[in-house]
């Protein structure tokens, strides 16, 4: 959660110079997108504003399946398409570090969505299996989908909210909040407006310092606050997936 899965980097209100740490995960983060106005929630164990009365299934079913213990569906932009691949190991040290969390007692409003939601995101997803760490690629493409979703936010979304991953990774998404407005970047292999050109070094230091090549940094909400955490294998295991993704102008 404080790692590659930066869970407060929505869930925790945000300062202009990043996470607000004794509210972690209290939500309230406002997404202000063309097709809906959405509020992080609050996924805290407070019973009455968070996740305190939930069970661990319910949990799961939430933030795998997007459906709430009323039934209710959750939308956009908690990333579902890439939530399903959570494995059931990962996924339950997910829900046992929440249960952790201090309770912070904080109402959120309730977000609007001018799209239609589906009936759901897809059938129960069942058992997911742990995904092996021996093959760098396949795990940094587990890092960047379920665990990072990186592609959440570096992927160009078409106008009725779905994500154009026909353009995975080409950046270009707007984010307004306490820092200003941020826009995602490129981070496919093109060498003029994307990755292409940079060392691995400059990569992991981009992902865990938030500094560009040019000693520019980058800007909140990118998660490096959370990243500088993960250990020297899954950067590198990030970083040669990165490598593989098509260069798009």
């Amino acid at each position: 959660v404080n790692g590659i899965v930066d869970c407060g980097n929505c869930h925790t209100p945000q300062g202009p110079g990043g996470p607000v740490a004794e509210r972690e995960l209290a939500g309230g983060t406002p997404f202000v997108e063309e097709p809906f106005t959405a509020y992080a929630s609050n996924i805290t164990p407070d019973p009455e504003t968070g996740i305190g009365r939930w069970t661990d299934e319910q949990l799961i079913t939430a933030i795998r399946e997007g459906k709430r213990p009323d039934g209710s569906l959750i939308g956009p932009p908690m990333p579902f398409s890439f939530y399903r691949g959570l494995s059931d190991g990962d996924l339950r040290a997910i829900v046992a570090y929440l249960r952790s969390v201090p309770p912070v007692r904080h109402s959120v409003p309730k977000s609007e969505y001018r799209m239609a939601l589906p009936a759901a995101y897809g059938p129960p997803v069942g058992a997911v299996a742990e995904v092996p760490r021996t093959d760098p690629v396949t795990y940094g493409a587990y890092m960047a989908g379920p665990l990072g979703h990186c592609m959440e936010c570096h992927t160009p979304m078409l106008p009725d909210g779905r994500l154009d991953m026909t353009r995975a990774g080409a950046g270009g998404r707007n984010f307004t909040g306490p820092w200003g407005n941020a826009v995602s970047r490129n981070i496919t292999q093109d060498k003029e407006h994307g990755l292409g050109a940079w060392t691995d070094a400059e990569i992991r230091k981009a992902i865990t310092e938030g500094v560009r090549p040019d000693g520019s940094r980058l800007s909140p909400p990118m998660g490096y606050h959370y990243y500088r955490s993960m250990s020297d294998s899954e950067l590198g295991a990030l970083v040669a997936y990165l490598r593989t993704l098509p260069p798009t102008r």
